[in-house]
């Protein structure tokens, strides 16, 4: 178990629930990964796959983040096609990139999709999440994830993940019986799977919809909205804070409030700022900035770590990047990003006064 630390994981749930805080909490999406020197001793020892169903060596690097850089979240590694492949569709990860072999592109390849079991057939991931928290201790809070419904729905049509969901988009169009179908089967496949990492011990789960931007504000609420509120609606009863990130967030920031998600994870092309206006108190906010600035000068890391953190006054405020930590991203950066969030005017000082 790690050495004894503050009591991160009540920070962290307190800022979920739009609680006062002493400081607000920071953890970077894609913590656990190959800028990492620790990771790339593991990795290259070990395939990516094997490292995810492996739940000692996904544990290993899964708090790899919060020994080097002092988040204050562990995220569990995994991948979001994880699903995609107990759903049916056999996943291959090379170093060009993740390949799902037989993509949907028909109503009889959805129908053909299998329900699972995850406390079966991805009992890895749950196991890895114990393997966490008996690192980690109680005090550190851990977040499952998966992808959300259309961005799931994307990655299984393409077959692929190389940016570009042209087809996916086509089919919404050409087929929209179709992908509604798919999306409630990933709908349905997804709740199941984040309970099971519940069940595990998560005490948060997120949902990543890195494709939400393609969709039109139309086409987010008729297809991405229903079956991505579903998920959320259906784990109300777990007490687990689910939060929502959607890259392209500034245009369906209503929409993905109506979701019902206690969390709203926005890209950095998103003013926190005017989405705290817009949404008002009640729903606590994650992100924002831009994983570029972490490539630049410590200095200006450290100064856009403090601005993000002063455009929610610190209130119902989650730390985190606008989308994915990059590759090539300076350890030392990333730690600069870390400390000067955690040490930025604290909430409780910028909301005097505010009862709970």
């Amino acid at each position: 178990m790690l050495a004894k630390q503050e009591n991160k994981r009540e920070l962290f749930l307190r800022a979920c629930r739009c609680e006062s805080t002493e400081r607000v909490p920071v953890w970077i999406m894609r913590q656990a990964g190959r800028y990492l020197p620790e990771y790339q001793a593991v990795r290259a020892k070990h395939g990516f796959l094997e490292i995810c169903k492996t739940p000692e060596l996904a544990a290993e690097v899964s708090v790899q983040p919060l020994r080097v850089l002092g988040v204050d979240a562990v995220i569990v590694f995994s991948d979001i096609l994880i699903v995609a492949e107990a759903m049916g569709l056999p996943l291959d990860v090379p170093d060009s990139g993740p390949v799902l072999s037989n993509p949907v592109r028909d109503l009889q390849n959805v129908r053909r999709l299998r329900d699972f079991d995850p406390e079966n057939e991805t009992r890895f991931v749950g196991d890895a999440i114990r393997a966490i928290r008996k690192q980690i201790g109680p005090g550190v809070p851990i977040v499952g994830f998966a992808a959300a419904p259309w961005t799931l729905a994307c990655y299984m049509i393409e077959g692929q993940t190389r940016g570009d969901v042209s087809r996916a988009m086509r089919m919404l169009v050409e087929d929209p019986r179709t992908v509604r179908e798919l999306l409630g089967r990933i709908a349905t496949a997804t709740a199941r799977y984040l309970r099971a990492q519940i069940a595990a011990g998560a005490d948060v789960v997120q949902l990543f919809d890195t494709w939400a931007g393609e969709l039109s504000p139309e086409q987010f609420a008729e297809f991405a909205l229903p079956p991505t509120r579903s998920i959320v609606q259906s784990l109300a009863d777990t007490r687990a804070p689910r939060i929502l990130f959607a890259k392209g967030s500034a245009r369906h920031l209503r929409a993905m409030a109506q979701t019902g998600a206690e969390v709203l994870s926005v890209d950095w092309r998103t003013d926190l700022a005017e989405a705290r206006g817009a949404l008002g108190e009640g729903v606590a906010l994650q992100g924002n900035v831009d994983p570029g600035i972490l490539l630049g000068d410590e200095s200006a890391v450290r100064r856009a770590a403090r601005e993000a953190v002063e455009k929610t006054g610190g209130f119902g405020h989650i730390l985190n990047l606008g989308h994915g930590l990059l590759p090539n991203t300076p350890v030392a950066n990333a730690k600069a990003f870390v400390e000067a969030g955690q040490m930025a005017v604290p909430a409780a000082r910028v909301q005097a006064g505010r009862a709970d």
